[in-house]
């Protein structure tokens, strides 16, 4: 039975990592897998993970089972942290949610519960958007449809097409959003644009699932998750994907939450209930170790602090290479790389044909995926001017 398996062709951004980590060229640029690096090209521990790590081994006893919902004290510090402490909807009792196993496993949860709701719903993804997103919700059996979304003329997000598009979504359907750092093309919506979104779900009735997994490194921890507050604070239902790998770094530990906004506090729990046992027939339960840390610094004043610091200077980093790559691009191009100063969070197109990206790779060794998208993480003091070079040549 199984030999009648044939071999499938691997990821294509993990496969374009796989071939860079491969390739003996010492000038080599690996920008395709969104991993934070730092400037020696290594993705760091945080020390706040560090300190919480070390008080895990010190004080833990046990490795049996997590509870079904995962680490209550996950649970609340992911709601306070995506929410506000502050949050109405957390007052009134009309939130519950689930720890999963990473961002994967948190939008995987969401489809599940949107599946059972109502079996093939239409879920409407934006053009383009995270290539897993489509197939992951896809594997439960919702439908989908695109919005427009990124304008690659003017490298902007193209929002009247995209509000023209929604316009004919329906009352149920859902709608999924990147809540900050868009992913991949790091053009966001602005506060403005969010409000025009929650004007649109109030009066047609669709369903917002925000997909927010870079908060903390477009503007800051508020400022990112400003637009998901504006649709909690004034819609019934608001369904969330959460993930820490990036502002936390826990990437291998699978550190994830689904978040639901529902009605009342009653629906609530019954989303909780649905949500455990979808999870039960996905992967049973889920893994201890990055959540209990999370929570640790989310709980704990001083592992906070250290934290949220860490995360500030990454942001900034990120900030200031998106300015060094602009410099760098305009002065040996002579054309306008502007744009990527404006973008938020890790990635952004540089505008280069499939042709170009693969001329870059097989030329140069500079990595990047076909439509030109790059984890600007990945650049750094000891490669910008090669990457810069490298791009001119082909341009």
């Amino acid at each position: 039975m199984l030999e009648s398996l044939e071999r499938l062709p691997d990821d294509p951004i993990l496969g374009l990592a796989a071939a860079c980590r491969a390739d003996p060229n010492p000038n080599k640029v690996d920008l395709t897998i969104g991993i934070y690096m730092d400037e020696q090209g290594i993705c760091p521990v945080f020390e706040a993970v560090k300190q919480a790590q070390q008080i895990l081994m010190a004080q833990e006893v046990t490795k049996a089972y997590m509870p079904p919902a995962g680490d209550a004290a996950f649970n609340l510090g992911m709601q306070k942290l995506l929410l506000g402490e502050g949050s109405a909807v957390l007052a009134d009792g009309r939130v519950g949610s689930i720890q999963t196993p990473g961002g994967c496993g948190a939008l995987r949860i969401g489809a599940e519960i949107i599946q059972a709701a109502a079996p093939g719903t239409r879920v409407w993804v934006s053009d383009p958007t995270w290539p897993v997103h489509i197939p992951l919700l896809g594997s439960v059996g919702l439908q989908f449809e695109t919005y427009r979304y990124y304008e690659p003329s003017d490298h902007s997000v193209n929002f009247d097409g995209m509000v023209a598009d929604l316009k004919r979504a329906q009352a149920g359907e859902i709608v999924l959003l990147h809540g900050c750092c868009h992913n991949p093309c790091g053009a966001d919506l602005s506060l403005t644009q969010w409000q025009t979104i929650a004007n649109m779900a109030q009066q047609q009735g669709f369903i917002p699932f925000v997909d927010i997994a870079y908060q903390g490194l477009g503007d800051g921890l508020e400022q990112d998750a400003a637009g998901l507050r504006t649709l909690v604070d004034q819609l019934p239902e608001v369904i969330v994907a959460a993930s820490c790998s990036k502002n936390m770094g826990l990437y291998r530990e699978r550190t994830g939450l689904t978040l639901f906004v529902c009605k009342d506090a009653d629906n609530a729990a019954a989303l909780v209930s649905q949500a455990k046992v979808a999870a039960r027939r996905v992967y049973s339960m889920p893994p201890a170790h990055g959540a209990i840390i999370a929570a640790r610094i989310l709980e704990d004043e001083t592992l906070n602090a250290l934290w949220q610091s860490e995360l500030v200077a990454m942001c900034e980093r990120i900030n200031g290479l998106r300015a060094a790559l602009v410099g760098k691009l305009n002065a040996s191009t002579g054309r306008d790389f502007n744009f990527i100063q404006n973008e938020k969070g890790m990635f952004s197109f540089l505008g280069l044909s499939a042709e170009q990206a693969i001329r870059l790779r097989k030329e140069y060794g500079v990595y990047m995926l076909d439509s030109s998208r790059i984890n600007v993480a990945g650049v750094n003091a000891s490669n910008i001017d090669y990457l810069a070079d490298a791009v001119a040549k082909v341009l």
